[in-house]
């Protein structure tokens, strides 16, 4: 299901009313999609086609690496952002041709007699379940399946299949196209807004029709390759019933000739072009997504209740008392202190490794800034799915231009802990290198199998190159200027002074580290269902649009995170321990740890058609990418909160 947020509606009128100024400039605005086209009734639009896809194996291949028929002008691959070709798209051209409101049942070609290379590559993409991905006016086509009474909506259609109790594969050669059509009536300035809040305006268009829906009904046909080679391509054939008996159908075979057919029906719907996207978007279990968010409230609450208790019962209360003593009593109070209140000349001291921390916390700051811009961009319409691969070209673009932020966030960090400026160009540059240089690694990794696989999913040289010309021209540069920013803001001082010697620390039955990975339960109980939806999209090829929902978890994690590492931090420094500074961060950062064994779960239980190492290799590698993000984004907060948190309740002790 769709998210509908009100505000996307209002921010969405008062762009209309901008653009609809703009008129000399352009006579139509389609916000989250791409521009709408009206056709004539005759007119002739060509379908492309994008990867081969799969959810066996993960692994996408070009449509032309199969011996399907090719285009008259040849093969030609459209353009692609950068997003689509780091999700391994590659959109071709196809032979497939459309006239506008016209019912037709045409012949495209009978290919040569197969090889026994090509034939057992077409036994394997079929047993490997690949999909053939189509694009008609840049909408994907949609089939629909019967399964236990229930019908099923699948974007694409098999490139074959292997009957059960047949030795014999069966190959896809004739496609039922349903093409559905809104008729459109010229008019003047008109806003049209859907149900989920997309709006456009209209200006001056011709009359004519609007494709609001793709369908196809997939079959295989066994037909005579000497009669049909006869035909030229386009030439008309006769229609065809749709499933056929297996002796009808055509068997993938060593030396056989395929003829490839189709047919195109055209059906006028009622549905408006701007809510065309409503059929591939809609997501059953609206219930389960609230579900999700009354589970993270419920976290939420329970740990506000305890903040709330510390605050005002236990920190408040001996901070009062303390305040309304005279210096006598506070001198022998002093002697007699305990908790918390005993580690004020450690509490500050500079940790271990403490350039990797302020490192860490910014790049986790980076990533979160990212996400919660996409997420609300996202939210309200802004990246729609019709743009392919916008959604994670808009992340990238966001990552490096943010890097401004880390290098601030890093730099400061470092100059209040070490009190001096001393060695923040090290930090600014190991802020802009440390997240991307592990994820550049392991994603040449991973390219270097899908290059050895020969799948479009690895990224060509060139584009590695422009990866790091992106990162080194833009990302490096914003976090220096980030840099020195934070070592001309003002530093913050620590209220208490650190002791030379420092305080030995009370040894403790189970080892701190326990409590601090069991803290990540509670903030991946707050994100695992929208987790499950996420990864189906990803690797199940669904669609995930319900942005809204995710950024209120989003909002919810945020608040559980801080709570969590708060409570942690107050809890160690009660018992004396003064290291808290790392244990602050992998408090909420250890929800990673959880997130990663959620990925390893789903691959073995709701991945279970997942076939072959090389495929389990790029999945846990993509997982593993995602769960250090997850870790310096959680942890980036969590340590913030519980930083600023010490820093209040010392500077509210007057302890010599």
């Amino acid at each position: 299901m769709v998210s509908k947020m009100p505000s996307a509606r209002w921010i969405s009128a008062s762009l209309l009313v901008i653009l609809l100024s703009l008129q000399p400039i352009a006579d139509a605005f389609y916000l989250p999609g791409t521009f709408m086209h009206t056709y004539e009734a005759g007119e002739t639009i060509a379908a492309k086609v994008n990867s081969l896809t799969s959810i066996e194996t993960e692994l996408p291949f070009s449509y032309y690496s199969l011996p399907y028929c090719k285009p008259t002008e040849g093969v030609k691959k459209s353009a692609e952002n950068l997003g689509e070709v780091l999700m391994g798209d590659q959109i071709d051209n196809s032979p497939y041709h459309f006239h506008v409101n016209t019912n037709e049942s045409l012949y495209l070609c009978t290919t040569d007699p197969l090889t026994k290379e090509q034939a057992e590559l077409l036994k394997n993409r079929a047993r490997n379940l690949y999909q053939v991905n189509m694009i008609l006016d840049n909408l994907p086509v949609m089939r629909f399946t019967e399964q236990n009474g229930m019908t099923i909506q699948w974007t694409g259609y098999p490139v074959g299949y292997n009957p059960m109790g047949s030795s014999e594969d069966y190959i896809i050669n004739h496609l039922k196209f349903r093409v559905l059509v809104h008729p459109y009536q010229a008019q003047g300035d008109v806003v049209v807004t859907s149900e989920d809040g997309v709006a456009m305006v209209e200006s001056d268009r011709k009359s004519g029709f609007q494709i609001v829906g793709f369908e196809v009904v997939p079959c295989s046909v066994k037909r005579d390759p000497a009669a049909m080679s006869k035909l030229r391509m386009y030439d008309k054939v006769d229609s065809v019933n749709c499933p056929l008996e297996l002796e009808k159908s055509q068997v993938i075979r060593e030396k056989e000739r395929i003829t490839f057919t189709y047919e195109v029906e055209y059906v006028k719907s009622n549905i408006k072009w701007p809510s065309r996207w409503d059929a591939y978007l809609k997501m059953d279990g609206a219930k389960v997504h609230w579900f999700s968010i009354m589970n993270s409230m419920m976290v939420v609450f329970f740990l506000a209740g305890i903040v709330f208790v510390i605050f005002l019962r236990t920190v408040r209360r001996d901070l009062t008392r303390y305040e309304e003593m005279d210096k006598e009593a506070q001198a022998q109070m002093n002697e007699e202190l305990s908790g918390w209140k005993l580690v004020v000349g450690d509490v500050f001291r500079e940790p271990c490794c403490s350039k990797l921390l302020c490192v860490m916390v910014a790049d986790g700051i980076q990533i979160t800034g990212m996400a919660v811009v996409t997420i609300v961009f996202a939210a309200l319409g802004f990246l729609s799915p019709a743009s392919r691969g916008m959604l994670l070209t808009g992340m990238i673009v966001l990552y490096l231009f943010l890097g401004i932020i880390a290098g601030y966030v890093g730099v400061r960090l470092w100059r209040t802990i070490k009190q001096s400026t001393e060695g923040w160009k090290s930090v600014a540059w190991l802020t802009s290198c440390f997240f991307p240089g592990i994820v550049f690694i392991i994603l040449t990794v991973l390219n270097s199998i899908l290059w050895g696989k020969k799948s479009t999913g690895a990224l060509p040289i060139s584009l590695f190159f422009t990866l790091l010309a992106l990162w080194f021209c833009i990302s490096v540069p914003l976090t220096l200027i980030g840099g020195l920013l934070g070592t001309r803001a003002a530093g913050i001082e620590f209220p208490v002074r650190t002791n030379q010697i420092p305080r030995e620390i009370p040894e403790r039955k189970f080892p701190s580290w326990l409590l601090v990975l069991g803290a990540g339960t509670l903030p991946f109980g707050t994100l695992f269902i929208e987790l499950f939806f996420i990864l189906s999209s990803i690797w199940l090829g669904r669609f995930y649009y319900v942005f809204g929902f995710l950024f209120i978890v989003l909002f919810l994690l945020v608040i559980v995170c801080g709570e969590v590492s708060l409570v942690l931090t107050y809890m160690h420094l009660c018992v004396e321990d003064w290291k808290w500074w790392w244990k602050a961060f992998f408090a909420s950062g250890s929800v990673a740890f959880f997130v990663f064994l959620y990925s390893i779960n789903y691959l073995v239980f709701d991945l279970r058609s997942l076939s072959g190492p090389v495929s389990a290799t790029l999945y846990l590698g993509y997982s593993l990418i995602m769960a250090f993000a997850i870790m310096l984004s959680t942890g980036a907060i969590g340590f913030l909160l519980s930083f600023y948190f010490v820093h209040y309740l010392f500077s509210s002790v007057k302890i010599d």
